[in-house]
This record gives C-alpha cells, sequence and structure tokens, in this order.
C-alpha cells in the first residue's frame, strides 16, 4: 500500500527514532508499504520517520543512480544492487574528504542543494531479519545512507545548509508544510488548515 509521505514542517521528522526490535507490530508488511511508496514516489530512500513513524527503520534503493554517466562502472555496479532495509542503524566512523552533492528530499519536494558529506562511513545495523551487520559505504551509497541515517535522527538536509541558503529557502519551506506544492505522489502536510 502506498502511503502518504510527511511534508517538511511535521513534528515526527524532528524526532530521534526508537530502536525497534522483531516484536514491532507489522514490520514486514511495514516495510513492503514503505518500499511500495519508495518507488512511487521515485526515491532513493525512504526513513521510517517520512510516513510518519518515529522508528529507526529505512529503506534505500539506489539502482536509479546506477544510470548515471558521472560515476565509474564499477559504482555503477554496486549501486544497481543496493537494494536494503537499514533496522537500528548507527554509524560508527566517518572519514575521508567532505564533497558537495546536490541533493532533494520527498518530504521537500522541488528542492535540491549541495551538501557535504563525508567520503567513506563503517556502519552496523540489522537487517529485515534482525541479522547483525556491519560495512563500510563510500561516494554516493555513502551519502544516500547518511541522508537516510539523519531522518531517524532528527535532522534534515537543509539544517546543512548555510545561514544564508536557510534564509533563502525559508518561504519555499513554509509553502512545503502549508501544501503549496505540486507533487505526483500523496503527501501529508502539517499546516494545512482543517
Amino acid at each position: 500500500m502506498v502511503l502518504p509521505i510527511v511534508a517538511y514542517g511535521d513534528p515526527v521528522l524532528r524526532k530521534v527514532g526508537k530502536e525497534i526490535t522483531q516484536e514491532y507490530p507489522n514490520l514486514d508488511e511495514l516495510i513492503v508499504n514503505m518500499q511500495e511508496t519508495m518507488k512511487n514516489a521515485q526515491g532513493v530512500g525512504l526513513a521510517a520517520p517520512q510516513i510518519g513513524r518515529d522508528i529507526r527503520l529505512f529503506l534505500i534503493d539506489a539502482s536509479p543512480f546506477a544510470e548515471s554517466d558521472e560515476l565509474d562502472e564499477e559504482e555503477k555496479a554496486f549501486l544497481k544492487t543496493f537494494k536494503k532495509t537499514f533496522i537500528n542503524a548507527q554509524i560508527i566512523e566517518e572519514e575521508g574528504e567532505e564533497w558537495a552533492f546536490s541533493e532533494g528530499c520527498l518530504s521537500i519536494p522541488n528542492i535540491n542543494e549541495d551538501v557535504y558529506r563525508n567520503e567513506t562511513i563503517t556502519i552496523e545495523y540489522q537487517d529485515e531479519n534482525f541479522n547483525n551487520k556491519k560495512e563500510t559505504l563510500s561516494g554516493l551509497a555513502a551519502r544516500i545512507f547518511q541522508h537516510e541515517y539523519d531522518h531517524i535522527e532528527g535532522i534534515l538536509f537543509t539544517d546543512k545548509l548555510s545561514s544564508l541558503k536557510k534564509r533563502l529557502l525559508k518561504k519555499k519551506l513554509e509553502n512545503i508544510s502549508k501544501g503549496k506544492v505540486d507533487v505526483d505522489y500523496r503527501m501529508r502536510f502539517p499546516n494545512l488548515k482543517k
């Protein structure tokens, strides 16, 4: 089932997600619904806060980036198969040069800005079967992970922009929270007058 995506301004996007266990109600169904929602919105990642749940869960499907001409063949091949569920994720190490890349977010539609992030990260998480995993990611995979990880920490990509950029975007962000935005996927807006 395709779920509505929570828009900028909703308090759930600012909550630090709670860890979950295998007993979390209807988790398998939630993951399937999140996959459908992400695909419907043409996203490469979706975190539980974006569908109104303040839990430490997010999904990534980086395959759309595998078509980019700016990547080498090795990174394209990796991104084509980088489709995972991350539960209770933690970043345990960040290294390498910070680099800029234009990021967007399904909860903040029609806004893309350069965000600086570390090149390489080491992470720990549980997969959908609650198996413990430890991996090192770099490049675009690391960036996508960091973006989604920020969501479960209550952080949005716009928080990482300069104060000038934030001031320039203020009106657009207010409009998004009021539902004054054109998107081709379902959204839930926090500031719509009932």
